[in-house]
This record gives structure tokens, sequence and C-alpha cells, in this order.
């Protein structure tokens, strides 16, 4: 019979209180986020407070003496949107708002289409089936789903009437099956396009791609003058029409630091002005000094230590995110000075042991934070960079990053006649002293996103 004895075991176990925890997520967070959290921050702890706010800047402090008397400049004026003193400011900060939203909001390729299909004299049923086959546009402007699982059998004559005035529409070429059905339709309206276009977008694209004019001439039974002047037309076309209206937002990076040389000396310089300087809130000191009741004292305290330790971890967080910089820009100075591919392989453990951190913290550090050199901006993480033989730092003395420039250098000096293969490229590297194979280099070209030799 097995009895369960109660027994002692001596173990380490680490345990992450909430202030450690609140370092580590503003160590990963990168300038935009930052200064998020920082409000939220400011909005849950009343003792802590903005010492000085360089990233916004008062009219009235940009202005000598600033602005002190009234205007009315608008008495007179006939503007309806005009009040006078004493008007509603949440009224009009929303109406602001609202003119601001409407205004920057662009143009979706389904409501433009649906614009253009409002304007037609056309019967209700017409409408509502044009309605359905716009809808069912993707972002290129194509079919999302097959036309024949939309409609009934009774109703093909009315959308191939639609599917004909959509396809009309502008952008020209949208509410088809894929991009060669887009291209066909738009060449089918110039009535003056080349006579072997039609026959080279149907059948002979993947031919064109690789510039087999001679071989698509003799299918086409054109000339070769005539295939030429064909490819030059189609290139003019725009086969994802839709992608003219797309909505996505574009993504705006702000670098948290700038490298420049000044005077024969590379200098970090931190990107400060996003960051409001916080601190303590003096009533709050003298709160957690004065004769109050425990309760008062209590929360005074508590609540003075987290705005510390919060400005403490933003502190924190700076100061390694320049040694991480200043570390990069030691083991990487042949890179700003002479560009992309002259990086030579580093590793996380590289940095971690030169600024006597984890390898971990290096990690969060870098992830999402940019850094503005004079050959771009850059992710701090672009600096890391592989040996193309053996682990990091201990094996080649050149970086992936690196030969990949050097390969791009190659392509961008051969002959406009002759187009240097995989294995050409593989020798002229070797020649340099840089041994790599075939594939690899083919590799290495399709990350370049360049063609190879027989499409270039």
């Amino acid at each position: 019979m097995q009895y369960q004895r109660p027994a002692l075991v001596q173990g380490q176990q680490l345990k992450m209180n909430p202030q450690l925890f609140q370092s580590i997520q503003l160590m990963a967070l990168p300038i935009q986020e930052l200064k998020f959290r920082i409000e939220e921050e400011l909005q849950a702890n009343p003792a802590l407070e903005v010492v000085e706010d360089n990233s916004t800047v008062s009219i009235d402090e940009s202005e000598p003496g600033g602005q002190t008397e009234e205007y009315d400049y608008f008495e007179d004026s006939s503007d309806p949107g005009y009040t006078q003193s004493g008007y509603d400011e949440e009224a009009t900060e929303n109406k602001h708002r609202f003119m601001e939203g409407a205004l920057s909001k662009p143009e979706s390729l389904h409501e433009h289409l649906l614009w253009q299909l409002r304007l037609q004299p056309i019967s209700e049923s017409e409408f509502q089936v044009g309605e359905v086959l716009i809808l069912n546009l993707d972002d290129n402007g194509f079919h999302r789903e097959p036309v024949e699982a939309l409609f009934e059998a009774k109703e093909q004559k009315v959308v191939d009437k639609m599917i004909a005035m959509i396809q009309t529409f502008e952008p020209v070429g949208t509410c088809v099956a894929d991009y060669t059905e887009s291209l066909l339709v738009q060449a089918g309206m110039d009535p003056n396009r080349p006579d072997a276009t039609d026959a080279i977008i149907e059948s002979h694209l993947e031919l064109l791609e690789r510039g087999k004019h001679e071989e698509i001439a003799r299918k086409v039974k054109v000339s070769v003058e005539e295939v030429e002047e064909a490819r030059e037309y189609i290139r003019g076309l725009t086969p994802f029409p839709g992608r003219l209206f797309s909505s996505e937002k574009p993504t705006y990076v702000i670098p948290d630091l700038m490298i420049v040389m000044r005077e024969g000396q590379f200098v970090i310089i931190m990107n400060d002005e996003e960051i409001p300087v916080l601190g303590v809130a003096d009533s709050f000191n003298e709160m957690a000094s004065a004769t109050a009741g425990k309760d008062v004292k209590r929360f005074v305290k508590s609540k003075v230590k987290d705005a510390r330790w919060f400005i403490h971890s933003i502190r924190q967080r700076n100061d390694t995110l320049l040694k991480t910089a200043k570390a990069i820009v030691e083991f990487q100075r042949d890179y700003f000075l002479k560009g992309a591919k002259y990086l030579v392989p580093l590793t996380l453990k590289d940095i971690a042991g030169e600024v006597g951190v984890h390898e971990a913290t290096i990690s969060r550090i870098t992830n999402g934070k940019y850094v503005q050199t004079e050959w771009g901006i850059f992710e701090l993480k672009y600096f890391f960079t592989n040996s193309i033989s053996g682990a990091g730092s201990s094996g080649s003395r050149f970086s992936k990053e690196g030969v990949k420039e050097v390969i791009r250098e190659i392509l961008e000096e051969e002959s406009g006649q002759e187009h240097l293969s995989d294995q050409g490229i593989a020798d002229l590297l070797a020649s340099r002293g840089i041994k790599l194979a075939r594939r690899t280099v083919a590799k290495y070209r399709k990350e370049l996103d360049i063609s190879s030799s027989y499409k270039r």
C-alpha cells in the first residue's frame, strides 16, 4: 500500500512583481506606443505630471508676446458657421471632428462603383443585380465568388448586361474573373489598339514576359515589330484596376534614434521631442509628508511610488536603447561609413555582451525601434545579420545582407545584352572571396525580388 507523506523540497522560482512586468513592457514599446502608454498612465495616476512636452507647441507660445486681444474677423461675414462669443465649444469641436473625418476618409472601390451605378438609367431590379456584383468584388476588382453562385439561371440575361456596364465604369476593367480578362476589357474599349494586342493577352502573356517576341510573332502571324508595339501598349494597361482605390492606410515610422556624423565622430541622438518629460507632482510630495489620515497617506505614497517607478522604467528603457545603438555602431562602423554591402555578421549575443544585459533584453529593445541613418530609416533588428557560413559572427566575415547587396550591385552592372546566370554570379562572388553555392545565390536573388537571367 502506498502512502502520501509530506516532504520538504528546496528549489528556486522566479516571481515577477508588477513593477518588473511594467519595465519589461515599456522596454518593448516603440515610440508611438510609448506615447499612448504615457497618456494612459497620466490618466490613471494623479501623482504623475508632465514637466515638459516638446511634441506640441501652442500658437500663443510660438508668437512673440502671444495674442491677448480678441479679434472678431467675421462679425460682418455671411459664413453660417460663425458664432459670436459664448459659442457651444463641445458642439463646435464635434463639428470639426466630423468634417475632418469626412474629408480625410478615402473613397473605396465599392463606393466609387456604386456611385456610378446610381447614375445609370436602369430599373430597380437591374440596380439590385449590379449592387450584388459590385459588393462581390475584392480589392483588385475581381469576383470573390463565382457569378453563377450568386444568381439564378433565369437572371443570366440581366447579369450579363450589368457586368458589361460595370466593366465600363471608372476604373475600367473591374467586375472580371482575373487580370487577363481585365486587360482584355481595357484593350477592347480602345479602337486604336495594336492589332496583335487581343491575341497576345488571351494566349501569350507568359511568352511576352519571357521576351519571346519572335515566337509570339510566328504564332500570331504578325511581324516582330507589331509584337513589340503591342507589348508597349499592354504595359500601359492596369492589370489590377481595383488597387487604385485601395483603402489601406499607410504606416508611418517615427525613428527613436538618429545617427549622424559630426566632426569625424558618430553622434547618436535620442528622439526625445516625441516623449514628454515626466515628474512627480509637488502637491503629492507635500501630501505624502503632511499630517493626514492613514488612508490618505497610504494612497498618496502608493501613487508617488508608482509614478517614480514609471519614470525610472522609461529612463531605463532610453538608457538601454542608447547603449544598444552605441554597440551596434561600433560593430557596424563600416556600414555607417560605406553602405549596406559592408554589413558584418552580428548576433544578439554580441550586443548583449557589450551592453551587459541578457539577449532577451536586446531582442526586446530592438524590436519595433527604428533609427534614421544616412542610408535611410531601418529597424534596429536590420543590423543583426547571419554569416553566410557558420553561426553569427563566429562564421564567415561576410554577412547575408552584405552579400545580397553585392549581388544587387553585380546585377546592376551587368551588360544589357548578356544576363548573368546564378552560377555566373556565384563565380564572380568567388573571385571576390565570397564562396556561395548556386542555389544560395538563387535564394538571395529571389529575396531581392530580381528575376532570373531567363526572364530579365
